[in-house]
């Protein structure tokens, strides 16, 4: 998609990037996501492990003896590729809220190389199926990548004292 396109799209301060084409990673995906959300309007602003709906994440069949052992972890971390962001904003105002920042400074699903991360709860697995709470990413998303959620090896991420976000 051109840059040329997106431009009018641009709120107050909001700055983008003419880039070469996107080179390949390597990335292979592994499966699919599927939410109750089918626009990026109907997505939450994070999800929720507690009260967010059950959403369905299918492996690829060849992938499913890697679930083994994963239903001994109350939480998981999902990586997914945001297929439908765009790539060029190096500027945003959220929500246009009239505070322009630094794209990497924010966890908006518009950027450079679009990768989602959510930390959900494991409710079910079955085979190359697993049932989760927690996601907010649109329906049909292209799945990287699953790991344990260990909280003893999270650090959380917190803005510097005296700093809003």
């Amino acid at each position: 998609m051109s840059t040329s396109i997106h431009r009018d799209q641009l709120r107050p301060g909001e700055t983008l990037a003419e880039f070469p084409p996107a080179t390949d990673a390597g990335l292979r995906f592994i499966g699919r996501i599927e939410t109750p959300f089918r626009v990026r309007a109907d997505c939450p602003r994070q999800g929720d492990p507690e009260n967010g709906p059950e959403c369905t994440v299918t492996l690829d069949p060849v992938y499913a003896p890697a679930l083994d052992g994963i239903e001994q972890f109350e939480f998981i971390e999902l990586l997914y590729w945001l297929h439908e962001a765009r790539r060029d904003l190096l500027t945003q105002s959220p929500k246009a809220d009239g505070r322009t920042r630094g794209t990497f400074s924010l966890r908006s699903p518009l950027r450079p190389n679009p990768i989602g991360t959510s930390i959900v709860r494991l409710i079910e697995r079955d085979g190359p199926w697993l049932i989760v709470r927690g996601l907010d990413c649109l329906s049909g998303t292209p799945l990287l990548d699953v790991k344990p959620y260990r909280c003893d090896f999270a650090v959380q991420a917190r803005a510097k004292p005296g700093v809003s976000t």
